[in-house]
């Protein structure tokens, strides 16, 4: 029996980048099949539907996952899209729900453009891959979980932030911060910052990763955030993120 991690990279590769969305969505799901993409009605026919349409605009489709693991029932995959020889490019970030079966009953995502480098050179998607320390999966998805909550949350000054994160190496890949705790620090610490977080809505790690899916604010506007964690002896050492905007009008069960 296919493994829940096996189903949801089905969806991504027989379904959308072999252009096969029926026979990959009547496989590969369950008894239900709740959709939380922008643009995607539930149901396998909501996913047939959009993706027919999304592959005859599209005949070239090239994905790589880059990061996937299972915790339990929850799947999570980061993916990098190049679509008609690199006319458009998307990074996404999935997270699924599975049943009993491993089965697909539900999905998250985040998808933005997927490009350029950040102050030090690091892309979105590179860096470390490989996954360690699986015994430590729960330790460090508290960790996670703690630095959020009492740094990143309304109302929280972010003062404690270097008990979380390391100070001595911190890479990140958001575009517009550079790597070292410093410049991150600064942000959270700020009592104007544009940035809170407002609810954890995912948590689901492996090991020395981590992936959340939150309910942020950002100056005002309601984002749905997804971030990717690397944890190494206790501490937060590596950061990727993706960010969009909620809209305003629904094709689904609504973004969470």
């Amino acid at each position: 029996m296919p493994t829940a991690l096996e189903n949801a990279t089905a969806l991504y590769m027989h379904g959308i980048r072999d252009g096969h969305p029926r026979s990959a969505v009547m496989e590969r799901t369950g008894a239900r099949y709740t959709q939380h993409s922008t643009g995607v009605a539930d149901g396998k026919e909501g996913f047939i539907a959009f993706f027919e349409d999304f592959i005859a605009r599209n005949p070239e489709r090239e994905i790589e996952i880059v990061r996937s693991w299972q915790d339990g029932r929850h799947v999570f995959v980061q993916a990098a899209q190049s679509l008609n020889g690199g006319e458009h490019r998307w990074l996404t970030t999935d997270f699924f729900d599975s049943d009993d079966d491993g089965l697909i009953i539900e999905h998250w995502d985040v998808i933005t453009a997927f490009g350029g480098v950040s102050p030090s050179g690091r892309t979105q998607v590179d860096g470390a891959t490989e996954i360690t320390d699986v015994d430590k999966t729960e330790e460090n998805k508290a960790l996670v979980r703690a630095m959020l909550e009492n740094c990143l949350f309304r109302g929280k000054t972010g003062d404690r932030i270097r008990d979380f994160i390391s100070a001595e190496t911190y890479v990140q890949h958001n575009l517009d911060v550079p790597d070292g705790l410093a410049a991150f620090e600064a942000l959270v610490t700020d009592p104007d910052r544009p940035l809170n977080y407002e609810e954890i809505v995912l948590c689901v790690g492996c090991g020395n990763f981590v992936a959340t899916l939150s309910r942020t604010d950002w100056d005002g506007t309601e984002y749905c955030q997804a971030d990717i964690f690397r944890i190494d002896d206790g501490l937060i050492v590596e950061h990727w993120d993706n960010a969009e905007p909620v809209p305003a009008v629904h094709a689904n069960s609504g973004k969470f």
